[in-house]
């Protein structure tokens, strides 16, 4: 039988059962059978003989709780200390990167409350108090999270302003795309690793730039144009002239004057592009604060384009990797669901209208 608190009774079944020791002490004392007793309190025999010797020893006290059967070394108080200590983060404390481990966690126990835990003790303290152990996710260390908690506080009301007035709102994002493709999970035997055969020497690249598009009360859509292979100068990315082509493009199939959210690429910030935009009325264009790709839903569709359409193959040639990259962007641009799912991932929107 398994019980609440990593074993033993709860408060409520404690006392329960020691209800049932004392009326059964009571039909000691008028010289009931053992058999009837455990009939009538619906328990059994051996239960009843074992709490008769008990009771013969010493008395009803005998069979009185002795609470809980053991009590946890952290209560609930002490354990919201270790929380804030382990959210200060394991540098804080001497480690030299930023993994808490089980081990770890039992060091700082030991170090902050003079108590010790086993290592299997620790697991079952964090999983009974709501942590697990999860993939972090990365943050640049030039990050200013002032600057970013600034953004979403000021400018982002300008942004979502209009967009609230059905106004287009467009994000932009470029990225590259390698003939060694990201790994990710798959099914195997266990304790036999799998093995992904991948193009070893190729360092072959492709660039793509999207837009991801939301209108209130339409679907969301997605724009996308891979890198040009050819160039005149031999440029390998993308030029202020793509970026204002795609923009124009966005222009034409919206139908009307758009909302441009990006980041801080010097191509972004060029003499040209900053003619280009000052010369459009219907271009408003706003800047993302440095270091925050979490804030642009199309970093979220960079991730599940490389989890799904590009993950785990082993590409023949650059061809085989464009062809893959596109027909992953044209399932994604069906997908609407997903689209508004990057943008909720954000934070910035709880739900679109």
């Amino acid at each position: 039988m398994r019980y609440a608190q990593g074993g033993g009774l709860t408060d409520e079944r404690r006392a329960f059962r020691e209800k049932l020791r004392l009326e059964a002490a009571e039909r000691f004392r008028h010289g009931d059978e053992n058999t009837v007793i455990a009939h009538d309190l619906r328990v059994s025999v051996r239960s009843v003989q074992r709490w008769r010797k008990a009771w013969s020893q010493g008395g009803p006290r005998a069979l009185a709780s002795k609470g809980p059967a053991s009590l946890p070394l952290l209560s609930d108080e002490l354990f919201a200390v270790l929380e804030r200590e382990l959210l200060k983060g394991p540098v804080a404390h001497g480690w030299p990167d930023q993994t808490w481990t089980l081990s770890r966690i039992k060091t700082l126990i030991g170090r902050r409350f003079h108590k010790s835990y086993t290592v299997q003790g620790v697991a079952a303290l964090l999983k009974r108090h709501g942590w697990s152990c999860q993939v972090p996710a990365r943050r640049a260390i030039e990050r200013n999270e002032n600057v970013v908690a600034g953004w979403v506080k000021e400018t982002w009301p300008q942004v979502e302003g209009p967009w609230r007035r059905s106004t287009p709102l467009v994000f932009e994002d470029e990225a590259g795309f390698s003939m060694t493709p990201p790994a990710t999970r798959t099914w195997s035997r266990r304790g036999h690793t799998p093995v992904v055969r991948v193009r070893g020497r190729s360092r072959r690249r492709l660039s793509v730039a999207a837009l991801a598009c939301y209108k209130a009360g339409e679907p969301s859509r997605l724009i996308y144009r891979p890198c040009p292979d050819a160039r005149p100068d031999g440029r390998k990315s993308f030029s202020w002239k793509d970026y204002r082509d795609l923009i124009q493009i966005a222009h034409q199939q919206l139908g009307g004057p758009i909302v441009l959210v990006w980041d801080n690429l010097n191509t972004h910030l060029t003499a040209g592009m900053r003619r280009y935009i000052a010369d459009r009325d219907w271009l408003t264009v706003f800047q993302l604060p440095p270091y925050a790709p979490d804030l642009n839903p199309v970093e979220g569709i960079w991730s599940v384009l490389r989890r799904t359409a590009t993950a785990n193959r082993a590409f023949a040639d650059p061809d085989d990797l464009i062809t893959a990259v596109r027909r992953g962007l044209r399932q994604l641009q069906y997908r609407h669901e997903v689209l508004d799912g990057c943008l909720t991932g954000t934070g910035l929107v709880s739900a679109r209208r």
